[in-house]
Protein backbone atom coordinates (compact mmCIF):
# COMPACT_ATOMS: atom_id res chain seq x y z
CA UNK A 1 0.00 0.00 0.00
CA UNK A 2 1.30 3.45 -0.92
CA UNK A 3 2.49 5.68 1.88
CA UNK A 4 0.48 8.92 1.98
CA UNK A 5 2.18 12.25 2.58
CA UNK A 6 0.69 15.72 3.04
CA UNK A 7 2.80 18.87 2.61
CA UNK A 8 1.30 22.14 3.85
CA UNK A 9 2.45 25.74 3.38
CA UNK A 10 0.92 29.18 2.98
CA UNK A 11 1.25 29.75 -0.77
CA UNK A 12 2.22 27.84 -3.90
CA UNK A 13 5.44 29.81 -4.46
CA UNK A 14 6.79 28.37 -1.22
CA UNK A 15 6.31 24.85 -2.57
CA UNK A 16 7.85 25.74 -5.93
CA UNK A 17 10.89 27.50 -4.49
CA UNK A 18 11.67 25.42 -1.42
CA UNK A 19 10.03 22.00 -1.79
CA UNK A 20 10.07 21.13 -5.48
CA UNK A 21 12.83 18.54 -5.15
CA UNK A 22 11.27 17.07 -2.00
CA UNK A 23 7.92 16.58 -3.74
CA UNK A 24 9.65 14.81 -6.63
CA UNK A 25 11.66 12.62 -4.24
CA UNK A 26 8.58 11.57 -2.28
CA UNK A 27 6.60 10.88 -5.43
CA UNK A 28 9.16 9.41 -7.81
CA UNK A 29 11.80 7.83 -5.56
CA UNK A 30 9.79 6.69 -2.53
CA UNK A 31 6.60 6.11 -4.55
CA UNK A 32 4.35 7.97 -2.12
CA UNK A 33 0.85 9.30 -2.70
CA UNK A 34 1.68 13.00 -2.28
CA UNK A 35 -0.85 15.70 -1.39
CA UNK A 36 -0.17 19.46 -1.12
CA UNK A 37 -2.40 21.91 0.76
CA UNK A 38 -1.79 25.63 0.28
CA UNK A 39 -3.20 28.71 -1.43
CA UNK A 40 -2.79 27.92 -5.12
CA UNK A 41 -4.42 31.18 -6.22
CA UNK A 42 -1.99 33.63 -4.58
CA UNK A 43 0.77 34.47 -7.06
CA UNK A 44 1.64 38.05 -6.14
CA UNK A 45 5.17 36.99 -5.20
CA UNK A 46 6.05 34.91 -8.24
CA UNK A 47 6.14 34.72 -12.02
CA UNK A 48 2.57 33.70 -12.83
CA UNK A 49 3.29 31.84 -16.10
CA UNK A 50 6.13 29.86 -14.57
CA UNK A 51 4.15 28.91 -11.48
CA UNK A 52 1.13 27.89 -13.54
CA UNK A 53 3.41 25.64 -15.57
CA UNK A 54 4.68 24.14 -12.32
CA UNK A 55 1.11 23.46 -11.16
CA UNK A 56 0.41 21.68 -14.43
CA UNK A 57 3.52 19.55 -13.89
CA UNK A 58 2.34 18.60 -10.39
CA UNK A 59 -1.01 17.49 -11.79
CA UNK A 60 0.70 15.43 -14.49
CA UNK A 61 2.85 13.79 -11.78
CA UNK A 62 -0.31 12.74 -9.98
CA UNK A 63 0.19 15.00 -6.96
CA UNK A 64 -3.15 15.83 -5.34
CA UNK A 65 -3.70 19.56 -4.78
CA UNK A 66 -5.93 21.01 -2.04
CA UNK A 67 -6.52 24.74 -2.52
CA UNK A 68 -6.93 26.33 0.94
CA UNK A 69 -6.80 30.11 1.34
CA UNK A 70 -4.67 30.31 4.47
CA UNK A 71 -4.12 33.80 5.92
CA UNK A 72 -0.56 34.63 6.93
CA UNK A 73 -1.61 36.20 10.24
CA UNK A 74 -2.51 33.61 12.90
CA UNK A 75 -5.21 36.00 14.15
CA UNK A 76 -7.06 36.33 10.83
CA UNK A 77 -10.65 35.01 11.08
CA UNK A 78 -10.28 33.42 7.66
CA UNK A 79 -8.08 30.78 9.25
CA UNK A 80 -11.09 29.30 11.05
CA UNK A 81 -12.53 28.09 7.74
CA UNK A 82 -9.06 27.08 6.55
CA UNK A 83 -8.55 25.01 9.72
CA UNK A 84 -11.87 23.19 9.28
CA UNK A 85 -11.10 22.37 5.65
CA UNK A 86 -7.61 21.15 6.52
CA UNK A 87 -8.81 19.01 9.43
CA UNK A 88 -11.38 17.27 7.23
CA UNK A 89 -8.69 16.46 4.65
CA UNK A 90 -6.39 15.08 7.37
CA UNK A 91 -9.17 13.02 8.98
CA UNK A 92 -10.44 11.65 5.66
CA UNK A 93 -7.10 10.83 4.01
CA UNK A 94 -5.27 9.23 6.96
CA UNK A 95 -1.74 10.27 6.07
CA UNK A 96 1.41 8.46 7.16
CA UNK A 97 3.38 11.72 7.26
CA UNK A 98 2.32 15.35 7.44
CA UNK A 99 5.12 17.83 6.74
CA UNK A 100 4.21 21.46 7.50
CA UNK A 101 5.96 24.72 6.63
CA UNK A 102 5.48 28.47 7.28
CA UNK A 103 4.54 29.70 10.77
CA UNK A 104 0.76 30.16 10.71
CA UNK A 105 0.05 27.15 8.52
CA UNK A 106 2.27 24.99 10.71
CA UNK A 107 0.26 25.98 13.78
CA UNK A 108 -3.03 25.18 12.03
CA UNK A 109 -1.66 21.91 10.68
CA UNK A 110 -0.37 20.66 14.01
CA UNK A 111 -3.67 21.50 15.70
CA UNK A 112 -5.66 19.85 12.92
CA UNK A 113 -3.50 16.72 13.11
CA UNK A 114 -3.82 16.04 16.85
CA UNK A 115 -6.27 13.16 16.39
CA UNK A 116 -4.28 11.84 13.41
CA UNK A 117 -1.11 11.63 15.53
CA UNK A 118 -2.96 9.44 18.01
CA UNK A 119 -3.73 7.11 15.10
CA UNK A 120 -0.06 6.93 14.12
CA UNK A 121 0.48 9.82 11.70
CA UNK A 122 3.95 11.36 11.99
CA UNK A 123 3.92 15.17 12.01
CA UNK A 124 7.04 17.07 11.01
CA UNK A 125 7.53 20.84 11.14
CA UNK A 126 10.30 22.55 9.20
CA UNK A 127 11.01 25.92 10.78
CA UNK A 128 12.37 28.37 8.21
CA UNK A 129 13.38 30.83 10.93
CA UNK A 130 11.92 31.44 14.37
CA UNK A 131 10.67 35.00 14.88
CA UNK A 132 12.65 35.12 18.14
CA UNK A 133 16.42 35.19 17.71
CA UNK A 134 19.60 36.92 18.81
CA UNK A 135 18.60 40.30 17.33
CA UNK A 136 14.80 40.07 17.65
CA UNK A 137 12.84 42.67 19.63
CA UNK A 138 11.49 41.71 23.05
CA UNK A 139 7.89 41.66 21.77
CA UNK A 140 8.79 38.80 19.42
CA UNK A 141 10.04 36.75 22.34
CA UNK A 142 6.96 37.52 24.42
CA UNK A 143 4.56 36.53 21.64
CA UNK A 144 6.18 33.88 19.45
CA UNK A 145 8.46 31.97 21.83
CA UNK A 146 5.66 30.62 24.09
CA UNK A 147 3.56 29.69 21.04
CA UNK A 148 6.37 27.78 19.32
CA UNK A 149 7.43 26.03 22.50
CA UNK A 150 3.86 24.93 23.27
CA UNK A 151 3.17 23.83 19.68
CA UNK A 152 6.28 21.66 19.72
CA UNK A 153 4.21 19.22 21.83
CA UNK A 154 2.10 18.57 18.75
CA UNK A 155 4.75 17.30 16.36
CA UNK A 156 7.19 14.41 16.24
CA UNK A 157 10.00 16.14 14.35
CA UNK A 158 11.24 19.72 14.18
CA UNK A 159 13.66 20.46 11.35
CA UNK A 160 15.62 23.72 11.48
CA UNK A 161 17.70 25.36 8.77
CA UNK A 162 20.09 27.36 10.93
CA UNK A 163 22.20 26.50 13.94
CA UNK A 164 20.78 29.03 16.39
CA UNK A 165 17.25 27.70 15.86
CA UNK A 166 18.53 24.12 16.13
CA UNK A 167 20.02 24.74 19.58
CA UNK A 168 16.84 26.43 20.76
CA UNK A 169 14.49 23.79 19.33
CA UNK A 170 16.39 21.10 21.24
CA UNK A 171 15.03 22.67 24.45
CA UNK A 172 11.43 22.22 23.19
CA UNK A 173 9.13 19.21 23.51
CA UNK A 174 9.48 17.43 20.15
CA UNK A 175 11.31 14.11 20.45
CA UNK A 176 13.30 14.55 17.23
CA UNK A 177 15.08 17.80 16.36
CA UNK A 178 17.22 17.88 13.22
CA UNK A 179 19.38 20.43 11.43
CA UNK A 180 19.65 20.66 7.66
CA UNK A 181 21.95 23.14 5.87
CA UNK A 182 19.12 25.19 4.38
CA UNK A 183 16.82 24.13 1.59
CA UNK A 184 19.65 24.08 -0.91
CA UNK A 185 21.24 26.37 -3.46
CA UNK A 186 22.73 25.13 -6.74
CA UNK A 187 26.03 26.76 -5.89
CA UNK A 188 28.05 25.03 -8.60
CA UNK A 189 25.62 26.25 -11.28
CA UNK A 190 25.96 29.82 -10.03
CA UNK A 191 29.76 29.55 -9.99
CA UNK A 192 29.77 28.43 -13.64
CA UNK A 193 27.80 31.46 -14.91
CA UNK A 194 29.82 33.71 -17.20
CA UNK A 195 28.64 37.16 -18.34
CA UNK A 196 29.97 40.42 -19.71
CA UNK A 197 29.55 42.41 -16.51
CA UNK A 198 29.61 45.87 -18.08
CA UNK A 199 27.15 44.83 -20.81
CA UNK A 200 24.79 43.28 -18.25
CA UNK A 201 24.76 46.48 -16.23
CA UNK A 202 24.07 48.48 -19.39
CA UNK A 203 21.16 46.16 -20.28
CA UNK A 204 19.39 46.89 -16.99
CA UNK A 205 19.90 50.64 -17.31
CA UNK A 206 23.05 51.19 -15.24
CA UNK A 207 26.24 52.95 -16.35
CA UNK A 208 28.86 50.34 -17.21
CA UNK A 209 31.32 51.73 -14.64
CA UNK A 210 28.76 52.00 -11.84
CA UNK A 211 28.95 50.18 -8.50
CA UNK A 212 25.91 47.88 -8.44
CA UNK A 213 24.35 46.84 -5.14
CA UNK A 214 21.89 43.95 -5.52
CA UNK A 215 19.02 42.81 -3.28
CA UNK A 216 16.78 39.88 -4.16
CA UNK A 217 13.57 39.44 -2.17
CA UNK A 218 9.96 40.42 -1.69
CA UNK A 219 9.35 44.09 -0.96
CA UNK A 220 7.92 43.47 2.49
CA UNK A 221 8.82 44.81 5.93
CA UNK A 222 10.79 41.70 6.91
CA UNK A 223 13.24 42.12 4.01
CA UNK A 224 14.06 45.68 5.19
CA UNK A 225 15.14 47.21 1.84
CA UNK A 226 14.55 50.66 3.28
CA UNK A 227 17.69 50.59 5.43
CA UNK A 228 19.84 50.31 2.29
CA UNK A 229 17.96 53.17 0.61
CA UNK A 230 18.49 55.30 3.73
CA UNK A 231 22.17 54.38 3.77
CA UNK A 232 22.54 55.44 0.13
CA UNK A 233 20.67 58.64 0.97
CA UNK A 234 23.39 59.41 3.51
CA UNK A 235 26.21 58.60 1.11
CA UNK A 236 24.90 60.50 -1.94
CA UNK A 237 27.51 58.85 -4.19
CA UNK A 238 27.00 59.27 -7.92
CA UNK A 239 28.48 55.85 -8.74
CA UNK A 240 26.21 53.76 -6.46
CA UNK A 241 23.08 52.11 -7.84
CA UNK A 242 20.74 49.89 -5.83
CA UNK A 243 18.99 47.16 -7.83
CA UNK A 244 16.02 45.40 -6.21
CA UNK A 245 14.62 42.17 -7.70
CA UNK A 246 11.21 41.06 -6.49
CA UNK A 247 7.60 42.07 -6.09
CA UNK A 248 5.67 43.21 -3.06
CA UNK A 249 3.35 45.72 -1.40
CA UNK A 250 6.10 48.14 -0.30
CA UNK A 251 7.30 49.05 -3.78
CA UNK A 252 5.50 52.42 -3.86
CA UNK A 253 6.77 53.30 -0.37
CA UNK A 254 10.36 52.45 -1.33
CA UNK A 255 10.09 54.49 -4.53
CA UNK A 256 8.82 57.50 -2.55
CA UNK A 257 11.54 57.09 0.07
CA UNK A 258 14.24 57.08 -2.62
CA UNK A 259 12.77 60.21 -4.19
CA UNK A 260 12.57 62.00 -0.83
CA UNK A 261 16.24 61.24 -0.18
CA UNK A 262 17.27 62.52 -3.61
CA UNK A 263 18.33 59.14 -5.00
CA UNK A 264 15.25 58.19 -7.01
CA UNK A 265 17.32 57.64 -10.16
CA UNK A 266 19.79 55.46 -8.24
CA UNK A 267 17.28 52.81 -7.10
CA UNK A 268 16.19 50.41 -9.84
CA UNK A 269 13.19 48.10 -9.42
CA UNK A 270 13.49 45.13 -11.76
CA UNK A 271 10.48 43.15 -10.54
CA UNK A 272 10.47 39.37 -10.63
CA UNK A 273 13.48 37.99 -12.54
CA UNK A 274 14.52 34.60 -13.87
CA UNK A 275 18.20 35.58 -14.30
CA UNK A 276 19.25 35.88 -10.66
CA UNK A 277 22.60 34.03 -11.10
CA UNK A 278 23.56 36.40 -13.91
CA UNK A 279 22.51 39.45 -11.88
CA UNK A 280 24.59 38.19 -8.96
CA UNK A 281 27.65 38.09 -11.23
CA UNK A 282 26.86 41.58 -12.50
CA UNK A 283 26.71 42.96 -8.95
CA UNK A 284 29.68 44.44 -7.08
CA UNK A 285 28.03 44.27 -3.64
CA UNK A 286 25.04 42.31 -2.40
CA UNK A 287 22.71 43.70 0.28
CA UNK A 288 20.75 41.41 2.56
CA UNK A 289 19.41 43.47 5.49
CA UNK A 290 16.51 41.22 6.62
CA UNK A 291 15.02 41.65 10.07
CA UNK A 292 14.27 37.92 10.27
CA UNK A 293 15.85 35.24 8.09
CA UNK A 294 15.83 31.49 8.60
CA UNK A 295 18.89 31.23 6.40
CA UNK A 296 18.49 33.35 3.28
CA UNK A 297 18.95 31.86 -0.17
CA UNK A 298 19.55 35.25 -1.76
CA UNK A 299 22.58 35.90 0.41
CA UNK A 300 24.04 32.48 -0.36
CA UNK A 301 23.39 32.92 -4.10
CA UNK A 302 25.27 36.23 -4.15
CA UNK A 303 28.21 34.83 -2.22
CA UNK A 304 28.27 31.80 -4.57
CA UNK A 305 29.02 34.36 -7.31
CA UNK A 306 31.90 35.66 -5.18
CA UNK A 307 30.10 38.90 -4.29
CA UNK A 308 30.67 40.33 -0.78
CA UNK A 309 27.60 40.87 1.35
CA UNK A 310 26.43 43.74 3.51
CA UNK A 311 23.87 42.05 5.72
CA UNK A 312 21.97 42.22 8.95
CA UNK A 313 23.42 40.28 11.86
CA UNK A 314 20.38 38.05 12.49
CA UNK A 315 20.45 34.35 13.19
CA UNK A 316 20.29 32.44 9.89
CA UNK A 317 22.49 34.86 7.99
CA UNK A 318 25.26 34.43 10.57
CA UNK A 319 25.60 30.77 9.54
CA UNK A 320 27.57 31.88 6.47
CA UNK A 321 28.46 35.57 6.86
CA UNK A 322 31.85 36.23 8.44
CA UNK A 323 32.07 39.90 9.38
CA UNK A 324 35.14 41.49 7.81
CA UNK A 325 35.91 38.46 5.62
CA UNK A 326 32.85 37.87 3.42
CA UNK A 327 31.49 41.41 3.82
CA UNK A 328 30.05 43.22 6.79
CA UNK A 329 27.15 42.50 9.18
CA UNK A 330 25.17 45.27 10.86
CA UNK A 331 22.18 45.55 13.17
CA UNK A 332 19.02 45.65 11.00
CA UNK A 333 18.27 49.33 11.79
CA UNK A 334 21.86 50.60 11.75
CA UNK A 335 21.70 53.00 8.79
CA UNK A 336 25.14 54.45 9.58
CA UNK A 337 26.67 50.98 9.84
CA UNK A 338 25.29 49.95 6.46
CA UNK A 339 26.41 53.24 4.93
CA UNK A 340 29.96 52.77 6.22
CA UNK A 341 30.08 49.14 5.03
CA UNK A 342 28.80 50.03 1.56
CA UNK A 343 31.16 52.98 1.28
CA UNK A 344 34.14 50.87 2.30
CA UNK A 345 33.40 48.14 -0.25
CA UNK A 346 32.43 50.56 -3.01
CA UNK A 347 35.65 52.54 -2.57
CA UNK A 348 38.02 49.58 -2.69
CA UNK A 349 37.82 47.10 -5.58
CA UNK A 350 40.80 45.17 -4.24
CA UNK A 351 38.93 44.68 -0.95
CA UNK A 352 35.92 43.28 -2.82
CA UNK A 353 38.10 41.03 -4.95
CA UNK A 354 39.97 39.85 -1.87
CA UNK A 355 36.73 38.66 -0.26
CA UNK A 356 35.79 36.48 -3.24
CA UNK A 357 37.47 33.25 -2.09
CA UNK A 358 36.17 33.63 1.47
CA UNK A 359 32.64 34.01 0.08
CA UNK A 360 32.93 30.90 -2.07
CA UNK A 361 34.31 28.81 0.79
CA UNK A 362 31.70 30.01 3.31
CA UNK A 363 28.75 28.82 1.20
CA UNK A 364 30.10 25.37 0.27
CA UNK A 365 28.09 23.55 3.01
CA UNK A 366 24.83 24.90 1.54
CA UNK A 367 25.19 23.23 -1.86
CA UNK A 368 21.78 21.83 -2.77
CA UNK A 369 22.84 18.18 -2.78
CA UNK A 370 24.01 18.45 0.85
CA UNK A 371 20.71 19.90 2.05
CA UNK A 372 18.53 17.54 0.03
CA UNK A 373 20.38 14.38 1.09
CA UNK A 374 19.92 15.21 4.78
CA UNK A 375 16.21 15.91 4.26
CA UNK A 376 15.73 12.75 2.20
CA UNK A 377 17.40 10.64 4.88
CA UNK A 378 14.78 11.94 7.33
CA UNK A 379 12.00 11.00 4.90
CA UNK A 380 13.46 7.49 4.54
CA UNK A 381 13.68 7.19 8.33
CA UNK A 382 9.98 8.01 8.73
CA UNK A 383 8.56 6.25 5.69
Amino acid sequence: MLKKVLITASVVSFIEWFNKENVEFLKNTLGCDVHIACNFDYMEDTDVARTQAYLQKLKEMGVRLHNIHFARSPFDKGNIAAYKTLKKIIDDEKFDLIHCHTPTVSILTRLAARAARKRGTVVMYTCHGFHFHNAAPKKNWLLYYPIEKYMSRHCDYIVTINKEDFKRAKTFHAKNVRYIPGVGVDINRIKRVSIDKAAYKHNIGLPENSIMILSVGEMIERKNHEVIIKALGKLQRDDLYYVICGKGPLKEYLEQLAEQLGIGSKVVFLGFRNDIPELCHAADISAFPSRIEGLGLAGIEAMAAGVPLVSSNVHGILDYVIDGQTGYACAPDDVNGFAQAIDRLASDKSLRDGMREACLKAVEPFEITNALNVMWDIYREIL
